[in-house]
């Protein structure tokens, strides 16, 4: 009898430690933007004049190429952003080589062009490679409002 008690102790432990398990945080990765999904998710500027983003929460659009290596030195910084805030915030990115129409249309002259969209207002942008601690406080205090 005292043997069954221990096996039912064990069974109880096993399975309140598999119920109690934590959940697998969804990994949010950047998202690559083409024309068409530019135009659709953050402001079609083939018919509109005044900037008017579509979004439903705010955005750092990177203005980036393979070939950049400034580039790929901020790529990590994004991706981790992106996991890090989750559903705060989009991290949209745009390859000035597949998108040469997109990249003239915002005036990207230089890469990466590290653009910050809030809610409301007009984007500002950032020239080169940022260290993802500037990144971080430009989201908290441009997209997000979160004091210094």
């Amino acid at each position: 009898m005292k043997k069954l008690i221990v096996i039912f102790s064990v069974l109880g432990i096993v399975f309140s430690a598999a119920a109690t398990e934590p959940q697998v945080k969804k990994t949010v990765k950047p998202i690559a933007l083409d024309k068409a999904g530019f135009t659709e998710k953050v402001f079609d500027y083939i018919n509109e004049s005044e900037w008017k983003y579509k979004g439903d929460k705010p955005a750092i659009i990177d203005f980036w190429a393979a070939w950049c290596g400034p580039c790929r030195q901020v790529a990590p910084a994004l991706e981790e952003l992106a996991a890090e805030y989750g559903e705060e915030i989009y991290v949209y990115k745009v390859n000035v080589d597949e998108e040469t129409e997109l990249a003239r249309a915002f005036g990207v002259q230089s890469i990466p062009t590290i653009l910050y969209v809030p809610m409301t207002g007009t984007p500002q942008g950032v020239l080169g490679a940022v260290p993802k601690s500037q990144l971080k406080k430009n989201v908290d205090t441009l997209l997000l409002n979160k004091g210094e």
